[in-house]
């Protein structure tokens, strides 16, 4: 895994599904209540992959999966509660607000928001933002994440 910086954005390069798994944990360990972070990429990409990092890094042990159907799911048992959307089938803002998604943007916990661009009228301007991309010339499982 390895780090370069460019202004306020860091890209990070991983070779292996363990090394994006890790990265999303360091980002866990280090993340605060109330703060969202925005998972973006492609199908297949390893969304999935650093949410159950970033969820290992807030202490929570019980299995993480993609809410794309129930699109949120609530994880208490960390140090912090973890509120891990899917919102890939959100076609509107309305159907945010019928989820009351205001309630955990805003509450104590950390939000992990995958396809976030689907919402973004609604995302806060100090949401982290993270992009996962493939490239396969490079190898079938490299990736690089920025994270602004």
């Amino acid at each position: 895994m390895t780090e370069n910086r460019k202004d306020k954005e860091t890209i990070w390069e991983t070779t292996a599904p363990q090394e994006t798994y890790r990265l999303g944990e360091r980002l866990g360990r280090q993340a605060k209540p109330g703060q969202i972070y925005c998972l973006d990429g492609d199908l297949g990409v390893g969304k999935t992959v650093f949410a159950k990092g970033f969820a290992a890094g807030l202490g929570i042990t019980e299995p993480v999966s993609s809410p794309t159907f129930t699109i949120l799911q609530q994880y208490d048992q960390g140090l912090m509660p973890l509120y891990h959307f899917d919102v890939y089938r959100i076609g509107t803002a309305e159907e945010m607000e019928e989820i009351g998604y205001e309630d955990f943007f805003y509450g104590t916990g950390v939000c992990l928001i995958e396809w976030s661009r689907q919402i973004e009228e609604l995302l806060p301007e100090d949401a982290v933002r993270v992009r996962i991309e493939k490239d396969l010339k490079k190898d079938f499982d490299y990736r690089r994440i920025s994270i602004l």
